[in-house]
């Protein structure tokens, strides 16, 4: 009898859910921060989705946010032309950066000393964060909306994916475009993994990747639905999507071969990304809600609970694991 997934819900959201980012692995653990159209951010413990604390600040929507790797700083993209840098650890505003428009994406670099910001003025920014007064760099080139931008090989490149249906690669010192990618469609999401300079590209019901120095193919997938997300597993041994049908995919990296499917959603999913120890998997929906899947169901980790079979009492036999923490003095 196979295992069944329960995923964790996340609730206090009251408008979809658009971003979500995690941390690296610290001392106290990993996070997790999701933007969301309501405005405030929100910031969790990444294993077990448990609501640390709220941005308060933004006057519109939140489309972009993502965490330093320490977790000690946090930045939002909003809708209301600004992107902020927060304190992480207090909750503070520390800056507010103004854009000439709607902001939708931010990224620090691996130092957290810079912040690098896309969004519907075509420009990429590059702000120098200890000296928030002095002017951003600027990149132009493309000719439509960025979606999402990103620090690449140790912050010497930027990539960035927009509504004109390409993905670009930029030398962020001589802010010179090195490659460009075009579509047939507009790029839904982006994500790079360092550790083998891997980039994940969706776009309609394909998911791509990419040697991120080289923009080279490396494979594509084919999914069943429109895809609005992808994230690959550390390890690289799989991969998850997630899109208009409200499901989240689960595909073997190696062979393509579509190994799960769990619909959880009352709404299509627009985010979805591996935690940085690949045990789970974090979604975001327009229902508002994020979940938090296992990699390996039934596996004791966070809040599940692995029950075996000869462990359970008749009238219960049918539950294999509970999602509830068991707690023993």
């Amino acid at each position: 009898m196979a295992m069944r997934q329960t995923p964790l819900t996340c609730s206090g959201h009251t408008r979809p859910v658009v971003d979500l980012a995690f941390s690296g692995i610290t001392p106290y653990g990993y996070f997790l921060i999701s933007a969301c159209k309501d405005g405030k951010p929100m910031l969790r413990q990444g294993d077990t989705g448990d609501w640390i604390g709220t941005f308060l600040g933004h006057k519109g929507a939140v489309w972009g946010a993502t965490l330093n790797t320490d977790a000690t700083k946090a930045a939002t993209a909003a809708a209301d032309f600004t992107a902020k840098v927060w304190d992480a650890v207090s909750g503070d505003e520390v800056l507010s950066l103004a854009h000439k428009h709607i902001v939708k994406s931010v990224n620090f670099t691996q130092d957290s000393n810079c912040l690098l910001t896309g969004g519907n003025d075509k420009l990429l920014r590059i702000y120098d964060l200890s000296k928030p007064d002095a002017a951003p760099q600027e990149i132009a080139g493309h000719s439509s909306a960025i979606k999402k931008s990103l620090w690449c090989n140790n912050d010497s490149q930027i990539l960035s994916a927009a509504e004109d249906k390409t993905v670009r690669l930029w030398d962020s010192r001589s802010m010179e475009e090195v490659k460009t990618l075009t579509f047939d469609t507009s790029v839904s999401s982006m994500e790079y993994l360092a550790d083998g300079e891997i980039l994940v590209i969706t776009y309609g019901k394909t998911i791509a990747f990419y040697n991120a120095l080289s923009l080279d193919l490396i494979q594509m997938v084919e999914a069943p639905a429109s895809i609005n997300s992808a994230s690959l597993h550390p390890e690289k041994d799989f991969f998850v999507a997630g899109g208009d049908d409200f499901k989240l995919y689960k595909f073997d990296y190696s062979t393509k071969e579509e190994l799960e499917s769990y619909k959880g959603h009352f709404g299509p999913v627009h985010c979805v990304r591996f935690s940085p120890d690949g045990e789970l998997y974090a979604s975001g929906s327009e229902d508002g809600t994020l979940r938090l899947w296992q990699t390996a169901v039934g596996k004791t980790y966070g809040l599940w609970k692995c029950v075996l079979p000869e462990d359970l009492g008749t009238e219960n036999s049918e539950q294999l694991y509970s999602s509830t923490p068991e707690i023993k003095a």
